[in-house]
C-alpha cells in the first residue's frame, strides 16, 4: 500500500475558491498487473485537509492503467465537535470515468452523496448508486463534495484499490414499460418523489413497489439523488396495476428539483448554483428527455434544500412534501401567490401544484401525500400531461377522494385545472364532494384569499359543500380540506387540496 499526503493550505484554497471546483494532484498506479502479481491488486491511500470556504467539489484524479477489472474506493473523514449553531463536517463522494468531469458530459459513473463509505465499479456490477460498465484506462476522478466544513477544517482519507484481470460482461439494461393497463380517462393516484437504496434510501425497488400498491397508487416516479443508476432495476416491479416512471432528484447546493418521467438512462447534472446561470440549460435537458421539471420542497429547512432558482422553468411545483409541516404551509402560500400573479399578468400560464412523500425509510409512508391526476390513460405521457395541465388534487392517503367543479347558469361546467368561461357577473356555483376526510373543514380560496370556510364535515368523512360567487369576485377558486386546528386561530394541517378552477373569459 502506498500513501500520499494531499494537504491543502488554507491560503491556497481561498485563492482558487472562486472556482466551482478544485483539482488535487494525480494518484498514479503501475502500468499493469505485473507490478502486483502476488495478489493482483494495488492500493493507494490519499490524505488531506479541506478548510472552511472549500469549493463545492474537489476532484482527485486517478490514473487507471490497462488491465483493471475493478475499481474500489473507500473514504473516511473526521467529525470534530462544534459549537451549537455551527455546521459540522459532511463530505459526499462520487466518481467520473476517463471521459472526464465536464458539466453534463458522459463521464458520470455514480454518486452516493454521504450515504455510503465505499463503492466499487466493475463491468458486470456496481455498488447501488453507481453505473456498471468497463473500467477503461485513463484518468478517472473521484469527486468529493464538502457539503459542510467545521471551523477546524475537514480531514479526509481516500483509499483506492485496483483489481486486475479480465473484464466481466456488462448486462444490457431492461427498463419498465411506459404504459400500464389503466382504465381509460380516469383519476390515477401517484407518488413522484421517493428514494431507494440506490441513493440515501433504505428500501429496495421491490419493497417500494409493494408499499406503493398497498397505498393505492397507480403510478410512481423514481427520484434517487443525483444518479440514474436505479433505472435498470425497476422493470420486474412494474405491472398492469403499477406504472413506474423513471427520473432523478437533482440535488444542487441551491435547492432540489425532480426530473419527473425522463427517458430511461437519463442523467441530469447537479454541479451548479443559482448564480452560475446554468439551470435553464439543464431544465431544457430534462424536457428534451421527456421529463417534467418540478422544484421539490422549496422551503425545506435542510442545508441546501431551499429553492433559489425561481419558478420560470418549472412545469409544476411540489407544494406538499411528506407529513404536513410549517414549511409546506409557507410553500402553499407562495404557490397561491403565483396563481394571483398569473391572473394579474393575464398570459394564461400558471403553475400547477402536486404533493409527494419523499419517503426514504421506515416509518416514511409511500403515498403520504399522493397526487391524484385526471389522465387519458395510465401512460407516462398521459400522466405527465395531466400534471402539466393541473388536472389534479393532492390527498393525504388513498382514503381521500374529491370532486371539485364550477358551473354557470347555462350549463357551463369546468373541473380542476380548467376554466369556466362565463361573463364576469354570471352567477357561479362552486361544488366540492369529499370522501375520507372526517371532521375536516372545507376552505374555498381565491385570488382575494379565503372567502368561505365550512363547518366540519361529519365523522363519516363524506359531505358536499357549495358556494356561490362570480368571476368578478373570484378569478379562480381552489379547495382546501383541513383537519381540526390544534392551536388557536392557526389552520389545521391539510388533508387535501386542489388545483384551481379559473373563472371568466380571460
Amino acid at each position: 500500500m502506498c500513501e500520499d499526503d494531499h494537504r491543502i493550505g488554507r491560503r491556497a484554497l481561498f485563492v482558487t475558491g472562486a472556482a466551482a471546483a478544485l483539482t488535487l494532484g494525480t494518484v498514479s498506479f503501475s502500468n499493469g498487473p505485473a507490478a502486483e502479481a502476488a495478489d493482483n491488486q494495488e492500493t493507494k491511500t490519499v490524505r488531506g485537509t479541506l478548510p472552511t470556504g472549500s469549493p463545492d467539489f474537489v476532484y482527485l484524479p486517478v490514473d487507471v492503467p490497462e488491465g483493471v477489472r475493478e475499481i474500489k474506493v473507500s473514504y473516511t473523514y473526521d467529525r470534530p465537535s462544534v459549537p451549537a449553531g455551527t455546521q459540522a463536517n459532511a463530505l459526499d463522494i462520487g466518481v467520473f470515468d476517463e471521459r472526464g468531469t465536464e458539466l453534463g458530459g458522459k463521464g458520470f459513473r455514480g454518486w452516493s452523496g454521504g450515504a455510503r463509505t465505499e463503492f466499487f465499479i466493475r463491468a458486470d456490477d456496481a455498488t447501488p448508486g453507481y453505473i456498471p460498465g468497463p473500467v477503461r484506462a485513463g484518468t478517472w476522478h473521484i469527486a468529493l463534495g464538502p457539503y459542510t466544513v467545521a471551523p477546524q477544517g475537514l480531514t479526509y482519507e481516500v483509499t483506492i484499490t485496483l483489481t486486475y484481470g479480465a473484464q466481466g460482461r456488462t448486462p444490457a439494461p431492461v427498463y419498465p414499460p411506459n404504459r400500464a393497463k389503466g382504465r381509460g380517462r380516469a383519476w390515477y393516484r401517484g407518488d413522484c418523489h421517493m428514494h431507494s437504496w440506490y441513493s440515501d434510501g433504505r428500501r429496495t425497488p421491490a419493497e417500494i413497489a409493494a408499499l406503493a400498491r398497498a397505498a393505492g397508487l397507480d403510478f410512481i416516479n423514481t427520484s434517487d439523488h443525483n444518479t440514474h443508476s436505479s433505472h435498470a432495476h425497476w422493470a420486474d416491479q412494474a405491472g398492469d396495476d403499477l406504472l413506474i416512471m423513471l427520473g432523478e432528484e437533482v440535488t444542487t447546493r441551491n435547492g432540489h428539483v425532480l426530473a419527473l418521467g425522463t427517458d430511461p438512462g437519463t442523467f441530469v447534472d447537479w454541479r451548479y448554483r443559482a448564480g452560475d446561470n446554468r439551470w435553464a440549460r439543464f431544465a431544457r435537458d430534462i424536457r428534451r428527455a421527456g421529463g417534467l421539471v418540478v422544484p421539490a420542497h422549496p422551503h425545506a429547512t435542510c442545508i441546501g434544500c431551499g429553492w433559489k432558482f425561481g419558478f420560470g422553468e418549472a412545469d409544476a411545483l411540489e407544494v406538499w412534501n411528506g407529513p404536513y409541516t410549517p414549511d409546506d404551509e409557507v410553500t402553499l402560500a407562495e404557490w397561491d401567490n403565483t396563481l394571483v400573479a398569473a391572473v394579474r399578468e393575464g398570459h394564461g400560464r400558471w403553475l400547477p401544484a402536486m404533493g409527494n412523500s419523499d419517503a426514504h425509510r421506515d416509518p416514511d409512508a409511500i403515498g403520504t401525500p399522493q397526487t391524484v391526476v385526471l389522465a387519458d390513460d395510465l401512460t407516462r405521457e398521459a400522466v405527465q400531461e395531466g400534471i402539466r395541465a393541473g388536472r389534479s388534487y393532492v390527498a393525504e392517503s388513498k382514503n381521500v377522494s374529491l370532486t371539485f367543479t364550477a358551473a354557470g347558469g347555462r350549463g357551463e361546467h369546468a373541473g380542476i385545472g380548467e376554466r369556466l368561461r362565463v361573463d364576469r357577473d354570471t352567477p357561479v356555483t362552486v361544488r366540492l364532494e369529499a370522501q375520507g376526510v372526517p371532521r375536516c373543514s372545507v376552505r374555498f380560496v381565491t385570488d382575494q384569499g379565503v372567502l368561505f370556510t365550512s363547518d366540519p364535515l361529519p365523522v363519516t368523512g363524506s359531505g358536499t359543500v357549495e358556494w356561490h360567487t362570480t368571476a368578478q369576485y373570484a378569478a379562480y377558486v381552489r379547495a382546501e380540506l383541513r383537519h381540526e386546528a390544534a392551536v388557536g386561530p392557526l389552520p389545521g394541517v391539510l388533508a387535501a387540496f386542489t388545483n384551481p378552477v379559473f373563472l371568466g373569459r380571460a
